[in-house]
């Protein structure tokens, strides 16, 4: 099938974006990489009368860090995030997903503010977003402000963003001190969705105790998830085996997974508690070594 018909914008600067969105409203409909929007529309599962294309917008580009802090443009693909050695050395969770993101053609063409804005549950990072803390930066002719990851995803394909507004950029905290991180994901085959997955984050005092932790879970809900009481419960402890066994039973417990073709609801929720103690089991030994 093809795309209903619509209008093209490519703005060569974010006040020119902001002013199309703030024209058009919902008649617009902001085109990052086009990964996911452009199947959708060729599918017409989704239509719009206008397209605005960002993908040339200078200011949305890059990677930097500031402090405590890494800030990646929206605009920037995938393939810069995986590969740049900033987010490699301080939010290395982002690099460790990048690689199970679809194919390579994917990663070339998709950008992370893209998969943000998207917000599609069973995605990589939007789930680090949540679990990490991070800050949207959302923009628009009205002026700019700040989203909770935690707060920016409502449902699936649903955000806190308003109908003129455009993800500028994403803020994620830098972790320091003895820290582990590790991805895990089920997919049937490499580049499809994944049916569950888990992103998890320590950080370990010197006798071993964990003093920090972060589990973020994905594709078992309508939005990625933060496991608040697992993390709650590892804190203060140097555990063993099977105590990471129950805190992923914890952390999948408190899901409610969509039950479709592909699996179940119960064997969601079983292969993500399998997801998170993995993840946690390898952040610990990491975060050990």
């Amino acid at each position: 099938m093809k795309p209903a018909p619509f209008d093209y914008r490519a703005p060569g600067s974010l006040a020119e974006v902001l002013s199309v969105l703030a024209e058009l409203g919902d008649d617009a409909k902001v085109l990052a990489g086009g990964q996911s929007l452009v199947p959708m529309l060729s599918l017409r599962l989704a239509a719009f009368p206008c397209l605005v294309d960002i993908g040339r917008v200078p200011e949305l580009q890059g990677v930097h860090r500031d402090d405590g802090t890494l800030t990646v443009g929206a605009a920037t693909v995938d393939r810069v995030v995986g590969s740049d050695q900033e987010v490699v050395t301080s939010v290395p969770l982002l690099a460790r997903v990048t690689p199970l993101i679809g194919h390579f053609q994917i990663r070339n063409r998709g950008t992370l503010g893209g998969s943000i804005a998207h917000a599609d549950p069973a995605a990589e990072y939007p789930a680090v977003a949540v679990a990490l803390d991070a800050e949207i930066e959302a923009a628009s002719s009205r002026g700019t402000r700040t989203i909770a990851a935690g707060d920016f995803f409502q449902g699936t394909w649903t955000t806190a963003l308003e109908v003129d507004e455009v993800v500028t950029a994403v803020r994620f905290p830098v972790w320091s001190g003895r820290c582990g991180f590790a991805v895990e994901e089920f997919a049937r085959r490499h580049g499809d969705f994944a049916l569950a997955g888990a992103v998890c984050a320590v950080e370990l005092s010197e006798s071993a105790e964990v003093r920090r932790c972060a589990i973020g879970l994905f594709g078992l809900g309508s939005t990625p998830l933060r496991a608040q009481e697992a993390e709650a419960t590892l804190v203060g402890r140097a555990p063993s085996a099977g105590d990471l066994v129950e805190v992923a039973r914890l952390a999948a417990d408190g899901t409610d997974p969509p039950a479709d073709l592909h699996a179940s609801s119960r064997y969601r929720r079983r292969l993500g508690a399998e997801m998170v103690r993995r993840a946690l089991s390898r952040a610990i030994e990491e975060a050990k070594a």
